[in-house]
């Protein structure tokens, strides 16, 4: 097909502060499915936003902080440390309430995106994984956050057929994704410099691919780096929560209940205003 035609959606995202939203469930999300949620996080100063207690179920998110720590805390009363370049990986399932805050840094860079669960997993008990910075396996310029690549393959235990990579090339390079034939859905964000890619150049902006473009050919005018998602894309339905993702009304309505559930037990504890 035609390198130009490969190229099906461009969205540079809604900015709020120092958070751009560029995929939601109810919009892009729908058609990238498994991946249903991403925002960049980009805090000059240090400036960040401080997410306080708040609930999930359905879904599972990982975390990328480039620049900082994270301190991450359950509504189990676990508490970790993730250092920037490492990974928070919450599969919130039936439901979990958690927060996190930066513990430092001078500008603050990350990413987060959601995962919408198969059936045999939106209701199964929440679970966390959390790895260092020299645990997450690199491939040349890739590092895979999740999924395989290059020979290598993240620690994270997920049950989705997804690879989600973050990329860095220098001024001039070519770097070629030959996606997995069971990958459907791709997408890619430029982050920093100017990416071309399919005949297009990306400039702190999202492209989704169409499901027949094949290899996906990138250069690098000036260095760059770009998240890449690619997945099979799951034929089951999203029915959304205000913080859910599920894939049915009976199964949305049994993460509520959970979730109300255990934000009942923080306000007893005290853990919740």
């Amino acid at each position: 097909m035609n390198d130009n035609q490969a190229i099906s959606l461009r969205s540079k995202g809604q900015r709020h502060g120092p958070i751009t939203r560029l995929v939601s469930p109810g919009d892009i999300g729908e058609l990238i499915k498994p991946f249903v949620f991403l925002d960049y996080v980009d805090a000059p100063g240090g400036a960040g936003p401080k997410f306080g207690f708040h609930p999930h179920s359905g879904i599972a998110t990982l975390t990328y902080p480039l620049t900082f720590d994270i301190e991450h805390e359950l509504s189990t009363g676990q508490v970790d440390v993730v250092r920037r370049g490492g990974i928070e990986w919450v599969v919130a399932g039936s439901g979990v309430w958690h927060r996190a805050q930066a513990l430092n840094g001078d500008g603050l860079q990350a990413f987060q995106v959601w995962f919408a669960l198969p059936p045999s997993h939106e209701a199964a008990p929440a679970s966390t994984q959390f790895l260092a910075a020299a645990d997450v396996p690199q491939s040349g310029p890739v590092t895979v956050l999740l999924g395989s690549f290059g020979g290598v393959e993240s620690p994270i235990s997920a049950p989705l057929d997804a690879n989600y990579l973050w990329v860095q090339l220098k001024d001039g390079d070519h770097w070629t994704y030959a996606r997995p034939p069971t990958h459907q859905v791709a997408w890619a964000f430029a982050q920093t410099g100017t990416l071309e890619v399919s005949g297009e150049q990306l400039v702190r902006e999202l492209a989704v691919f169409s499901e027949d473009s094949g290899s996906l050919h990138f250069r690098a005018h000036g260095d760059c780096a770009f998240m890449l998602g690619s997945a099979a894309k799951p034929t089951q339905a999203l029915v959304l929560g205000s913080h859910s993702v599920h894939t049915d009304a009976a199964a949305l309505a049994a993460g509520a209940r959970r979730i109300a559930e255990i934000g009942e037990q923080l306000r007893r504890d005290g853990r919740l205003q």
